[in-house]
């Protein structure tokens, strides 16, 4: 049984750790190996540590745990991020081992249901499982674009990665059907 809530500052550090594996086992090739054998989880823990240090009423971020309370999968969305687009879905993580049991569909459920503008996020090109997860989820791929720098801090890119967005111009479809 997986259940879902709003994450808290307690979460941060289980947050920080399932967003670095995700980004060790998704985003390699694209993001540098110095960054993702080095400090990416102390990264992660800076970001997630001020983004749930105090609420933010223009963003949500929710998880999904299982009856042992271990984190299984979070979203995180920031609403009306852009005039176009709408809500930022900018985090999407199922532990390894975890995904294919309907969490992720279900994270993105929740967090597009407050949301009243479109929804949309980037994936990496590379990353062509996710891709085919949004796909099904009736994703619209809209434009490929390179991808910046994680947090703005240079050298943390390998090569130059190309990114894709996806949008759900009626975030309700993504409803339980």
């Amino acid at each position: 049984m997986i259940h879902y809530r709003e994450a808290d500052t307690a979460d941060a550090a289980g947050i920080a750790a399932l967003h670095a594996d995700s980004w060790r086992r998704h985003y390699r090739g694209a993001l540098a190996d110095s960054f993702l054998d080095g400090d990416v989880g102390a990264d992660r823990l800076a970001v997630w540590t001020a983004r749930l240090r105090r609420p933010d009423p223009g963003s949500v971020t929710v998880l999904a745990t299982d009856h042992d309370g271990t984190l299984t999968g979070f979203a995180h969305v920031i609403f009306d991020d852009d005039p176009t687009w709408g809500a930022l879905l900018d985090n999407l993580h199922v532990a390894a081992g975890q995904q294919r049991r309907g969490i992720g569909a279900r994270l993105m459920e929740l967090s597009a249901a407050p949301v009243r503008t479109g929804l949309y996020l980037w994936v990496l090109e590379q990353n062509i499982a996710a891709q085919r997860f949004y796909e099904a989820n009736k994703g619209e791929r809209v434009e490929t674009d390179a991808m910046p720098d994680p947090e703005g801090v240079p050298g943390r890119l390998n090569g130059e990665p190309r990114r894709m967005r996806y949008v759900w111009r009626d975030p309700s479809v993504l409803a339980r059907r």
